[in-house]
């Protein structure tokens, strides 16, 4: 059977792309030349050191019973079909001496023109999206007020998208940019802009596999990349996790990782930025290990033993002297990061909690899926969490969720049902979601100042160690990289 899954989505806030995304028009020749560079690189992307590697990790996957997803869609020999996932483009592509494709005979403008712009009160959603051997970022425009929610364009990617981040930072530009940073099935994070239309190559990417014919070293991961986090207090900071049990941190001013975290006992699946610590690492490790890491003083803070392989990781922004995590076995738990053990633990779903996202502006509205297909919404505000709502989807086995940025009630949802396979959930359409969580909707001033008095009082704390002054912390070097205001 061939996969058609979203394996990962994103949102990107209103106001921040493009109005008129700008159109890659690439001379005749100068396609040529990428795809001649393109077929250079598949011919050449099996050294023998990689293929070794890539043996290992198979075999060690297997052994464990890892992966079952992957086993059911045939991924682990995915990247092993050369050619395919290009789609035969060199067979699309004419070189005409005019420069001009003599298959397009109507030079008039399309009707659809007026969707091509982006509007202020657009929201962009990202979609990893693999249908048969194509690999594609698809980037669709919701747009709450109207209704809307369509595809804008999509790009083509080289390998299976496994996880998605929003960024805005560019070295090649000193302005905020609209980009998002793509973890696959290889060991190289690309960094797409989302403001391009019909690119072929992303804006930069991290990593480089090694070539004994180039005698060139490798740089960054050796195996794929589960996931990424961004931290947005730095913004030239990127954090990684991958199959190889690292953690790297990138520099993106160079593109190149300056700190490596473990190895650890198993691959690493999740990571988050504490959102007020800016320095705290949240990791999730298949070891069933939650850790908090200080990457500027390079030590562990902490770790919580969960009931399973970790699947997601989240700080409670609301609170963030709490995390929360969810397990391959169904489990979420809730973690007080003063504490050693989980405050609550529940048996949320039959299996693994492949979703997990607090409101961006309702105080303790928790969403979770599953891959058994069932969509769930808590209320955690409370000693004891509480189930609100819940359905089974026709979406499949349900692999992405993430929340809307600019309305908490608002999520995207995405799956592996070969016919219907995401959906745009607006939770005030729920009765009784909407009579639980309407009047707890809060503003992002009121959000920034409960934040602000909970760190006040967790100073006053005897056993928290605080640092005492912000401002020295920022001109501390985590290793060889400078956090930077």
């Amino acid at each position: 059977m061939e996969a058609n899954i979203i394996s990962c989505t994103t949102w990107v806030k209103k106001g921040v792309a493009a109005a008129v995304p700008e159109r890659v028009e690439l001379r005749p020749d100068e396609l040529e030349k990428i795809i001649k560079e393109t077929q250079a690189t598949l011919e050449n992307i099996d050294d023998s050191d990689e293929d070794a590697a890539a043996s290992k990790a198979q075999s060690n996957t297997e052994s464990k019973g890892e992966c079952s997803t992957a086993d059911e869609y045939n991924f682990k020999t995915y990247d092993n079909e050369s050619g395919n996932m290009y789609c035969h483009i060199s067979n699309l592509a004419t070189f005409a001496g005019d420069g001009k494709d003599p298959l397009v005979t109507n030079d008039e403008e399309d009707s659809d023109k007026e969707d091509d712009i982006i509007k202020a009160d657009d929201n962009l959603v990202l979609f990893g999206h693999v249908a048969g051997d194509a690999s594609i970022l698809e980037v669709f425009v919701y747009n709450e007020r109207e209704g809307s929610f369509y595809c804008h364009h999509d790009i083509l990617l080289p390998s299976f998208p496994l996880c998605i981040e929003w960024l805005n930072y560019d070295p090649t530009n000193p302005k905020p940019s609209n980009l998002c940073a793509i973890g696959n099935m290889t060991p190289i994070i690309e960094v797409w802009d989302l403001d391009l239309i019909d690119c072929l190559e992303p804006a930069y990417k991290l990593g480089r596999k090694p070539s004994k014919k180039k005698n060139q070293k490798r740089i960054g991961h050796k195996d794929a990349v589960l996931d990424v986090a961004w931290n947005h207090n730095y913004t030239h900071v990127l954090a990684s996790g991958s199959v190889d049990r690292t953690v790297l941190l990138w520099d993106l001013e160079n593109g190149k990782p300056v700190n490596k975290l473990g190895p650890f006992g198993e691959k690493v699946q999740a990571l988050k930025w504490h959102p007020q610590e800016t320095h705290q690492l949240l990791i999730g490790c298949a070891d069933r290990l939650v850790r908090l890491f200080d990457c500027m003083n390079e030590e562990l803070v902490t770790s919580w033993k969960a009931s399973g392989e970790v699947e997601r990781v989240l700080w409670n922004h609301y609170d963030d002297n709490y995390c929360i995590a969810s397990t391959d076995n169904g489990y979420i738990e809730y973690f007080d990061v003063r504490k050693r053990k989980p405050l609550w633990q529940i048996k949320a779903h039959e299996k693994e909690v492949t979703g997990l996202s607090l409101s961006t502006s309702c105080r303790g509205l928790l969403v979770s899926c599953s891959n058994d297909g069932v969509i769930k919404m808590w209320d955690i505000d409370q000693k004891d969490p509480t189930l609100i709502w819940e359905q089974t989807n026709n979406l499949g086995a349900i692999q992405c969720l993430a929340a809307n940025p600019d309305n908490g009630f608002v999520f995207t949802v995405g799956g592996d049902n070969k016919e219907h396979n995401f959906k745009v959930l607006d939770l005030m359409e729920i009765s009784t979601v909407r009579e639980r969580f309407v009047n707890r909707v809060a503003s992002k001033n009121s959000v920034k100042l409960e934040r602000e008095e909970a760190m006040d009082v967790t100073e006053d704390m005897e056993n928290m160690e605080i640092e005492n002054s912000e401002s020295s912390n920022k001109k501390r070097k985590l290793k060889n990289v400078q956090y930077k205001d």
